[in-house]
């Protein structure tokens, strides 16, 4: 039997037993688990804190901010933004990125004025079909050639942006009356662009929360090798995804170029990435994959067009509001690190 000294050494051993830790006295290195949920329940609703926030900030210092003119226009600025981001919240949920979305905005509104002559219904149709087509080949890229999701992208991004230039030309204007309808019509006061992007959201959530697609794509972001041990269909999901994602961002170029009537290949979707990837990441979406947050991406958008719009109420110029974007999305993601550290 070793013999043990009342200083708390084993003699034989040499080795030190720790001394007793009293409830309450704090551990180094560690954190409350008060402090561990406080920490994470301001990085989960950051987004609606800052939101709400900024809200109050330019209702005490922009003139007439709660005016239903202003608030009409931020919306529909925002629609087409949003709409992008959604399909790019499905695409970061399974650790992908499209960076294509705006040379898709660009190639969607650039075919319109080739087929505004059969109607506004089938001119409509191609260009949103052609976002499908370039989600087809992305998705293919990436899930069955196997070539990473940023790589492809980045190729159909160049691709994307010539084509709607061969296309499209110069600037065209959209006088065709369905489509200028579409564009600046409402339902019950409400326009049409908002309309249809509160549609988009409600079907995002659906897909996500309530379908077995939504489960599999969760799944096949968290861990994409054990999806595919688990006879999940992996290639399916992740084009499917992508195609997705290419028939939103078409559409929203569709409303895009049917608001301000006319179709410019070269300007049009510009570096609208970068606002769906901030929205996507502020909103709560890791661009580790395994999780969506819908809701979370729907408030992104509208901090990212209030940001933005508050620059410019105060006469800021719109090269500040791109750099605020910018210095968020490091900033969230910052955020998602500090978050996957305290919970490993």
């Amino acid at each position: 039997m070793s013999e043990i000294t009342t200083s708390g050494h084993d003699v034989d051993s040499g080795r030190e037993e720790p001394a007793p830790v009293s409830p309450g006295t704090p551990v180094p290195g560690r954190r409350s688990v008060r402090d561990r949920l406080s920490m994470d329940w301001a990085r989960r609703n950051g987004v609606y804190v800052a939101l709400a926030l900024l809200v109050l900030v330019n209702i005490a210092v922009t003139d007439n901010f709660l005016s239903e003119g202003t608030i009409r226009l931020q919306l529909i600025q925002v629609a087409p933004v949003l709409i992008v981001a959604l399909g790019m919240s499905l695409v970061i949920g399974t650790q992908g990125i499209d960076l294509s979305v705006g040379a898709v905005m660009a190639l969607a509104a650039a075919l319109i004025p080739l087929y505004i002559g059969y109607g506004a219904l089938v001119a409509v149709l191609i260009a949103v079909l052609a976002g499908g087509v370039t989600g087809v080949l992305a998705g293919t890229l990436v899930a069955r050639v196997g070539v990473q999701p940023i790589v492809a992208t980045l190729g159909i991004m160049v691709a994307g942006r010539g084509v709607a230039n061969l296309f499209g030309g110069e600037i065209k204007s959209i006088r065709q009356p369905g489509i200028v309808e579409l564009g600046s019509g409402a339902l019950l006061g409400v326009p049409y662009v908002v309309l249809i992007g509160i549609a988009v959201a409600a079907m995002a959530w659906f897909l996500v929360r309530r379908s077995t697609y939504g489960r599999q794509l969760v799944a096949i972001g968290g861990n994409k090798r054990a999806a595919e041990l688990a006879g999940l269909p992996v290639k399916r999901v992740l084009t499917t995804t992508y195609v997705v994602c290419g028939l939103l961002a078409a559409l929203a170029g569709v409303l895009l170029a049917a608001r301000s009537q006319a179709s410019d290949p070269t300007k049009l979707g510009l570096l609208v990435e970068l606002s769906a990837i901030t929205a996507v990441v502020i909103g709560g979406t890791p661009l580790s994959g395994g999780q969506v947050r819908i809701a979370g991406t729907v408030a992104g958008a509208l901090l990212m067009q209030l940001i933005t719009a508050t620059l410019i109420f105060h006469d800021i110029p719109d090269s500040t509001a791109q750099i605020a974007q910018a210095v968020i999305v490091v900033a969230a993601v910052y955020v998602q690190l500090g978050r996957r550290k305290a919970r490993s």
